[in-house]
């Protein structure tokens, strides 16, 4: 069966990524952690992320914790998402060992940043749970989050890893980078994560679409399933991790909730947790582009239909309830 489309490896933009990655490349004790801890007086995510003044019952304080919770939990899950990226990164450079040395400098280089930021994640953990109370649970383990990713086909890993690295440009830029009154360790995590990611994005897009030039039609079309799987589930990770979040967040702010009190913060969580790690990424423009570029009117449909009810249920209150005013 013949492949759908042609592609020329454009080895300068891969030489540019190897010319910022000696550029930026910065150090965890040295350039991000500098011997502090968390702050917590102060917020880790910011307001358009965790979404924490959607819950108008909540004083001061539990909204900042609840920021706290959300922001470890938002570290604890990129360092979820770099044991795959990083596994995949490894498997596709293999195509360029013989081949384009510039290519495979540059995945080479983005493996090990990913291995640097896992540990950064690590790290930025146990900083965490030495100022928190006990009690937090992480409930996905890494390597069989990984597994069950990697099992799909290389296309749509590589969709879902670009997705994922272009919206860490979008929080960064448009949420973490503006807000004040953030801890600054915690900004500078992000700081720092973003410079190098800025990068990985890139060869993201450039190792998804030489993947998809190999595809027959057939393969795209079986492709296009496999990311809507890998989607639902990390949303599945997501649900469970919002009901932890809720009950750990419940058991340390000093006071009962009421059932519906309950439900609300249970329900703010998982559209928190969506907008974050799903919605922000399928709507960014730039990986829309992409999408539309590699797949059918008919396929990028299925999509979106998949999709619906976890974006009508992963987006900023106002943005709801604009669209719904619009329509």
């Amino acid at each position: 069966m013949e492949t759908t489309n042609s592609y020329q490896l454009d080895t300068a933009r891969y030489e540019r990524c190897i010319s910022a990655s000696k550029r930026i490349r910065w150090d965890i004790d040295a350039d991000v952690i500098r011997g502090r801890e968390f702050d917590l007086s102060q917020k880790f995510l910011p307001d358009g992320l965790s979404l924490v003044n959607e819950i108008d019952f909540l004083t001061n304080e539990e909204r900042r914790f609840l920021s706290q919770v959300q922001g470890r939990t938002y570290a604890n899950i990129f360092g979820l998402a770099e044991r795959f990226i990083n596994a995949k990164v490894l498997e596709v450079s293999r195509d360029h060992w013989l081949g384009d040395q510039a290519a495979l400098e540059a995945l080479v280089r983005f493996s090990d940043e990913e291995l640097k930021h896992q540990e950064l994640f690590r790290r930025i953990e146990e900083l965490a749970s030495k100022g928190m109370p006990d009690g937090y649970t992480s409930v996905a383990d890494p390597n069989d989050m990984a597994a069950a990713v990697l099992s799909k086909c290389t296309w749509s890993v590589l969709g879902l890893t670009c997705h994922i690295e272009l919206f860490t440009q979008q929080h960064y830029r448009q949420s973490i980078a503006p807000q004040e009154d953030l801890s600054e360790l915690f900004k500078d995590v992000f700081l720092f994560h973003w410079r190098e990611e800025s990068q990985h994005a890139i060869l993201d897009e450039l190792e998804w679409r030489r993947e998809d030039a190999g595809l027959t039609a057939l393969q795209r079309d079986h492709a296009v399933d496999d990311l809507i799987e890998l989607v639902g589930a990390l949303d599945q990770v997501l649900q469970a991790q919002a009901e932890a979040d809720a009950v750990y967040f419940k058991q340390n702010i000093g006071r009962p909730l009421r059932e519906e009190e309950s439900e609300t913060l249970r329900v703010t969580l998982l559209r928190a947790y969506r907008w974050q790690y799903i919605v922000s990424g399928v709507q960014d423009p730039r990986f829309l582009q992409i999408l539309q570029e590699l797949v059918s009117e008919s396929q990028m449909e299925r999509i979106v239909t998949a999709l619906a009810a976890i974006i009508e249920n992963g987006s900023p209150r106002d943005s709801v309830d604009s669209t719904a005013r619009a329509a």
